[in-house]
């Protein structure tokens, strides 16, 4: 059985600490800044030296000293442990695969791990973890994205399959660009559906109505996406040619500049999307874009 220690209790160590455990992976501690139900702090415990695989789950400001202080040699044996504390230099003799969470960093400090003989890599939950004790329904059907030495990368990629999720390889020097992606598909729906029942409420609609019908349409168009590619699954304005329309909306939000220009910005995108459809009315879009771009001018 692999035997997994995770640093970092916040919300992706806790879920990722609990869906493991539920998929029969043996966690051996779960660390983190203050102790708390089968949580350590402080001096990393001797348990991190008996787990096959160690996840560094903090945020990205604390990755690098997380990934020192795994590196460095000395640890404080638990009571009735029978191992013995290191001394400064030593190595130890059991090599742990390390993994961390992060999508968009490349630690400086997996080069010490990997010159202590451990192997080193990413193991990047393509989901976004809100509340741990849904994680891993969350991670079942998910993505995982690794990276790393080919021994991380074997490590990540089982570790996704006992979660019930698939494993996604990042090309090196790409996760600026990965991370960027799973931005827009994680976080912007969220500020999409806010600025979206915004706008319902300005029309005097109340808040819950407002928030329940948006959070009900990203629903259906979420649905939609698994009906087919999203050029073939858009609906709205653009894909009819509606100039009309799209001319109102942009009277309708030219209070509001931020919203005005997220709403070009992002039927510019739509555009292009279509555009690249060769039955496409590229007559109507071209005037459409121009209308669009006629709010810069």
């Amino acid at each position: 059985m692999t035997r997994v220690f995770i640093m970092g209790a916040g919300r992706v160590g806790r879920g990722l600490a609990g869906a493991l455990r539920a998929s029969g992976v043996e966690i051996v501690g779960l660390h983190g800044r203050r102790p708390g139900d089968g949580i350590s702090a402080g001096v990393l415990p001797g348990t991190v030296d008996q787990a096959d695989v160690v996840i560094v789950a903090v945020r990205d400001p604390q990755l690098e000293g997380a990934l020192l202080e795994i590196a460095a040699p000395e640890r404080e044996s638990e009571p009735g442990a029978d191992a013995v504390p290191a001394t400064p230099g030593r190595k130890r003799a059991h090599r742990s695969v390390v993994l961390h969470a992060s999508g968009s960093s490349t630690p400086r400090a997996l080069d010490d791990l990997r010159a202590l003989g451990h192997s080193a890599g990413t193991f990047h939950p393509l989901i976004p973890i809100a509340e741990p004790a849904h994680a891993g329904e969350r991670l079942r059907g998910a993505w995982i994205g690794v990276d790393g030495d080919p021994a991380a990368i074997e490590a990540a990629r089982a570790l996704a399959t006992r979660l019930g999720a698939s494993a996604l390889e990042i090309p090196v020097g790409a996760k600026p660009r990965y991370h960027a992606a799973a931005v827009f598909a994680s976080n912007f729906p969220a500020v999409l559906a806010a600025i979206a029942a915004q706008l319902m409420q300005q029309t005097g609609v109340g808040m819950v109505d407002a928030r329940s019908a948006v959070n009900a349409l990203l629903r259906a168009s979420v649905a939609n996406l698994h009906e087919g590619d999203p050029a073939t699954v858009l609906t709205g304005p653009i894909v009819r040619g509606d100039l009309v329309t799209v001319r109102a909306h942009l009277v309708a939000l030219e209070s509001d500049d931020l919203v005005s220009s997220v709403y070009q910005s992002l039927s510019l995108a739509a555009i292009r999307l279509l555009s690249a459809d060769p039955s496409a009315d590229r007559q109507r879009l071209a005037e459409i874009e121009d209308a669009l771009n006629q709010r810069d001018r």
